[in-house]
């Protein structure tokens, strides 16, 4: 089971490799889903790749963001040149960008983003049949799913085990991109998530925070035991420590080494092992929203009561019993009963410096022992690629000395080189089979080490320390470069494969609706409209398959898609789809009529997206749903929430047990008809929520509202 790690930038990409990763993702300046990580230049990338490359490990290129069409388009020279340097995996979300890659790039591998929301072993399926080699499932699925699809899937599986969770489905979370134009589909996330909430049943905090992901030893060894593939760590923004030490655990881990984790003692939003076991009840962290460090104790009477081991140099911040840092400071003091320690235990009563009057917990902010150890490793871990040496030896005859290696796809590398010299008999002392190991083995400052080696010689042979050295460093350096020069490509497009323009034409546009009850269904109908549509669940997880609708003429996502029983469906506004690249793709599922854009497409993109063989149809009028969340966030089945900014939401819990987060004010674009009608739309659609049919009947008679969101701004 591989582990891949994140690097937003040279320094974590170091320390992931030097922990053991054996795959590292990362993101291209400008693109990718933390496009506000440092991420890499072209220059780099290719000194980065030749690093993973010279010690085994693979390189993934994230691109796992909703692209418009001519953003698509302009990525071609730059994967171009990191294809042909050897790229080992690009990771995309957007159905339009894999069509374009596997077009251009015939050998390149692509990964499913957990952006793309496959939860079930369909899809998974459906991905392998068009051309993935693997899948990142969601993080919302337990266990016993993630078995279910392994079972039923031979796709390659990858499961996110530590990090941040988005607290909605990634890839259906909106917020950010509805309320400033920053969309988490672009890389942009403002992470509204993470901002102070209160709800009208008095109820204040960080009400949409969740804890982050950490997965133990049981449970990493319940996912190798099922055979999955991969596991996944977040955090290309965290430090490198954080990385080495996180990569470090779970190698340790794999290889039969069971540790305590040591990750929360250096970034801490506090920790659970998320939807694994299908829990719902302990996702959420209401008190604070980023790292405040490990809890390590409480205070009484002005004493603090320890709960882990400090010890001198710790860096401390103390809140109040609500969780307020009040403030942060270093331990140079440490008075148990009336003597100055140098360090203090678990269970301990002691004086700490500084202590706020209103001070009742003290937290690690950072963990001077621990960083202290990890930047000692850091200094002496160097990534090794294994190698096995032959060496031959005959009085008489020149040397030859053969070096092995396999590269990260498998592939046999060696090479062999003669000696200039023939050997001779030894005057005085001969060279036994061990010597020779020995100096064949000192690989130094070299990216290898050997694991296994044959050595047949003379007896009484004799060869000058210096020539089998000399030989050594010959060798290496030939299996460097014979390495390296493996990766390279030559077959790409010689010129970009594009989906060519077609101007759009004029379309005479309907009106049809999404409804959630018979009471919209039947204020539609006395309206007119004809084509209504029944909200169904957007998600369809392995465990939830039975709720999906099949009858629905309506296809919430890919599962519903690909077994639907309608001979012409729709397809939903959450699968983003907002380029003709995807329109092209998904000609090849005949059923698809027409396809509802991403709320994300502007009207400046739309032009672009130009004439398609499939109908467009455009969101018209809803109240914007910006968060589709697995568990129910309150008790009751409506709250209403707002933020510091004074901006308001509704969290519905539907009848599945999920919540949704919608927007007060509604997306309205109905008096643009003219304008979407000559960019050749041919349907505007009306979702409806929760309202009544007399305000149903009055949009319609009177259009509402405008208010255009991302159609007019465009998004990050």
């Amino acid at each position: 089971m591989d582990i891949i790690a994140p690097a937003g930038n040279m320094e974590r990409f170091y320390s992931a490799v030097k922990a053991g990763a054996n795959e590292i993702y990362m993101g291209l300046k400008g693109f990718g889903a933390r496009r506000n990580a440092e991420n890499f230049t072209i220059a780099e990338y290719k000194e980065a790749l030749d690093y993973a490359h010279e010690r085994g490990v693979k390189v993934l290129l994230t691109l796992n963001t909703v692209m418009m069409d001519k953003e698509i388009e302009a990525l071609y020279h730059n994967i171009k040149v990191l294809y042909e340097y050897g790229l080992d995996a690009v990771i995309v979300q957007d159905l339009g960008l894999f069509r374009f890659l596997r077009e251009n790039f015939p050998t390149l591998e692509l990964h499913g983003s957990t952006q793309m929301t496959v939860a079930n072993h369909e899809e998974a399926n459906y991905l392998k049949k068009i051309g993935f080699s693997r899948v990142v499932l969601p993080r919302e699925l337990s266990f016993e799913e993630i078995k279910k699809v392994r079972e039923n899937t031979d796709i390659e599986l990858e499961i996110f085990v530590s990090g941040a969770l988005c607290i909605s489905y990634s890839g259906n979370c909106y917020l950010s991109s509805f309320i400033g134009g920053r969309s988490g589909n672009r890389g942009m996330c403002a992470q509204p998530c993470r901002k102070m909430y209160k709800s009208n049943n008095g109820e204040e905090g960080y009400l949409l925070s969740p804890k982050d992901q950490f997965l133990g030893k049981d449970e990493i060894e319940k996912l190798k035991s099922i055979g999955i593939d991969s596991i996944k760590l977040e955090g290309r923004m965290k430090d490198p420590n954080y990385v080495f030490e996180t990569v470090s655990y779970y190698r340790d881990i794999l290889n039969g080494i069971d540790r305590e984790e040591r990750s929360s003692h250096i970034f801490n939003r506090g920790y659970g092992l998320g939807y694994f076991y299908g829990e719902k009840e302990n996702i959420i962290n209401k008190y604070y929203p980023s790292s405040y460090g490990k809890e390590i104790g409480e205070i009484l009477r002005g004493e603090v009561i320890l709960k882990e081991k400090i010890i001198l140099g710790d860096g401390i911040t103390y809140l109040s019993k609500n969780f307020e840092k009040l403030e942060g400071t270093y331990i140079n003091k440490i008075i148990k009963g009336s003597e100055n320690v140098k360090e203090a235990f678990r269970g301990e009563r002691v004086l700490l410096p500084k202590i706020p009057k209103e001070a009742k917990y003290v937290f690690r902010s950072y963990a001077k022992e621990i960083n202290d150890d990890i930047e000692q490793k850091l200094k002496k871990s160097e990534g090794k690629l294994p190698i096995e040496i032959l060496f031959y030896g005959y009085i008489g005859k020149k040397p030859k000395l053969t070096i092995t290696a396999y590269n990260n796809q498998n592939k046999k590398i060696f090479v062999e080189i003669e000696g200039d010299k023939e050997l001779e008999i030894a005057q005085k002392k001969s060279l036994t089979e061990n010597d020779i190991l020995e100096k064949l083995s000192e690989c130094g400052d070299t990216t290898f080490i050997v694991s296994g080696h044959r050595i047949e010689i003379s007896d009484n042979i004799f060869m000058p320390i210096s020539y089998i050295k000399s030989l050594r460093r010959e060798a290496m350096e030939k299996l460097k470069i014979a390495i390296l020069e493996s990766y390279r490509r030559t077959d790409a497009s010689e010129e970009m494969i594009d989906e060519i323009y077609r101007e759009a034409e004029s379309k005479k546009i309907i009106l049809s609706g999404i409804v959630r009850n018979n009471e919209q269904k039947e204020a539609l109908k006395k309206l007119g409209i004809e084509k209504i549509y029944d909200h169904g669940l957007d998600i369809a997880r392995e465990g939830n398959l039975n709720n999906i609708d099949l009858n629905s003429n309506l296809a919430c996502n890919l599962y519903q898609i690909l077994k639907n029983k309608n001979d012409k469906i729709t397809v939903a506004w959450n699968l983003n789809i907002a380029n003709r690249y995807s329109f092209k793709e998904l000609e090849a599922i005949k059923n698809i009529d027409t396809i509802i854009l991403s709320p994300e497409v502007s009207y400046r993109r739309l032009e672009e997206i130009g004439k398609t063989n499939i109908k467009k149809a455009i969101l018209g009028y809803s109240k914007p749903r910006g968060m589709y969340v697995e568990i129910p966030l309150f008790n009751e089945k409506e709250t209403i929430i707002e933020n510091e900014q004074g901006d308001k939401f509704t969290v519905i819990e539907n009848k599945w047990g999920n919540s949704e987060v919608i927007l007060e004010k509604p997306l309205n674009i109905l008096k643009d008809k003219e304008y979407l009608e000559k960019v050749g739309i041919e349907e505007i659609v009306l979702e409806f929520i929760n309202e009544t049919p007399e305000e149903i009947e009055e949009l319609i008679k009177t259009l509402g509202e405008y208010r255009a969101y991302n159609y007019e701004r465009g998004v990050y």
